[in-house]
């Protein structure tokens, strides 16, 4: 009975020295978040950087998030990749990690990768509208307008009155040679902002 006494007293006070650890490593952890808070807002990535690599723990999901935000911001496109990757290998499903990874590959101008990384993102949420729409700006600048055309249907599909939605359709439409469908997509969008600059010039294009 003794020495489960003993015992029963030896885990409740290492139950007590690793809550104290716990709650100074917190402590440390949000000071640094701070830290690197008021650097980003003075535009000073560099030292929002270092406050961040003094606590740094690779298995950490969102130290690597934030460094990999902040090296895009500081211009380290290379840099910003792998933190952003070691953030997505720790929570495969994350949509944020992939979206935060897109910004540094789209800078380094590495446009089939981000391709691959909005398919990836779309095979988990199919009706993502933002991975959607701005997979369908991809396609549209390489001017591969059925692939466009498909992505931007789905968004109208889903927010048949989105500004954004609206007028790219209407442009690929115009471009794949459906006038009508242009011109209905146009008038749709100037219902939503009257007089609308862009769909003002695609009308003025259709014959």
């Amino acid at each position: 009975m003794e020495l489960l006494r003993k015992g029963i007293g030896t885990f409740i006070f290492f139950l007590a020295v690793n809550a104290a650890f716990a709650q100074t490593n917190q402590a440390a952890l949000e000071a640094a978040f701070s830290k690197s808070y008021v650097f980003e807002k003075n535009s000073d990535f560099s030292a929002s950087m270092d406050a961040m690599k003094k606590v740094y723990d690779e298995s950490s999901y969102e130290m690597n998030l934030r460094l990999g935000w902040l090296n895009y911001n500081a211009g380290l496109f290379d840099e910003s990749v792998i933190f952003y990757s070691r953030a997505q290998k720790l929570k495969p499903y994350s949509e944020e990690a992939r979206f935060g990874l897109i910004l540094p590959l789209a800078a380094l101008g590495k446009w089939n990768e981000v391709i691959k990384t909005y398919d990836e993102i779309l095979a988990v949420s199919p009706n993502n509208t933002v991975a959607l729409y701005r997979l369908g700006l991809v396609y549209y600048g390489r001017k591969d307008y059925n692939k466009a055309n498909t992505l931007f249907k789905k968004v109208v599909d889903l927010y048949p009155f989105g500004y954004d939605g609206l007028l790219m359709l209407g442009w690929t439409s115009y471009f794949l040679g459906n006038s009508n469908q242009a011109k209905v997509l146009f008038n749709k969008v100037n219902l939503y902002n009257p007089g609308d600059k862009s769909a003002k010039e695609g009308l003025g294009l259709i014959k």
